[in-house]
């Protein structure tokens, strides 16, 4: 994923590990070759657009707000039909009260029908002080918590690893952050919770204790869920 640096010139550019306290109590508990981190894009604001998330100081907030409202203002100006034109007029009366757009509430629909506006506010956006950005890690961690992102484990013989998914992302879909032919051919997901896991004190022992459940496409992972993909290859 992508997260955008507004206005925060100091900033280290390119990929960064996000780290992951789970996967190392994981990766203490189960032995492996190899332990993998998320990882992200940290790029530069001209770059924001495409963003999954964008971090900005603290006093860069008007910026993005009033980089949004010239644009709906803009877009009002053209005579865009209605259901155009009530999407934007909601924007605008947030926008005009200093609110992002992302706390407007637009429906799924609403947001297929601006998808290319190209807009800042309607994303994530995460405050920053300059001291965090000395511990990129961790300052990582916090923006991806903040923008609604979780981690889900595999973990076991070449390599332990979290992998990086939207909250309320399901079973199949999480299958595909791994590999399109997993997705394509899922059977079902073998789960153990973080918390038995810990508490059985790894894999086997959590599948001994009959911690392990079979879930189908529709399961909504949850943070830390050890997964096993079953699919037809």
């Amino acid at each position: 994923m992508k997260i955008s640096a507004f206005s925060l010139p100091q900033a280290v550019l390119g990929k960064h590990n996000v780290k992951n306290d789970k996967l190392d109590q994981a990766d203490k508990l189960v032995k492996a070759k190899k332990k993998t981190y998320p990882q992200v894009d940290l790029v530069a604001e001209d770059q924001a657009e495409e963003a999954d998330a964008i971090i900005i100081p603290q006093d860069a907030r008007t910026d993005l707000i009033l980089h949004d409202l010239d644009f709906v203002e803009t877009r009002l100006s053209k005579s865009p039909q209605d259901k155009e034109k009530i999407i934007l007029e909601k924007m605008k009366a947030a926008l005009e009260k200093e609110e992002f757009i992302s706390s407007v509430g637009l429906t799924a629909e609403d947001k297929e029908v601006i998808s290319g506006y190209g807009l800042f506010t309607i994303k994530p956006i995460v405050a920053v002080k300059e001291e965090e950005l000395e511990n990129m890690g961790g300052l990582m961690a916090r923006v991806l918590s903040e923008s609604g992102f979780i981690t889900f484990l595999t973990v076991g013989d070449k390599e332990n690893r979290a992998w990086l998914i939207k909250k309320g992302t399901n079973a199949w879909e999480s299958a595909g952050a791994i590999h399109s032919d997993i997705q394509q051919g899922f059977i079902r997901a073998e789960i153990i919770s973080f918390a038995d896991f810990i508490a059985a004190g790894g894999e086997t022992q959590a599948k001994q204790q009959g911690k392990m459940r079979l879930e189908q496409k529709d399961y909504i992972m949850q943070e830390a869920d050890l997964v096993n993909f079953r699919f037809n290859k």
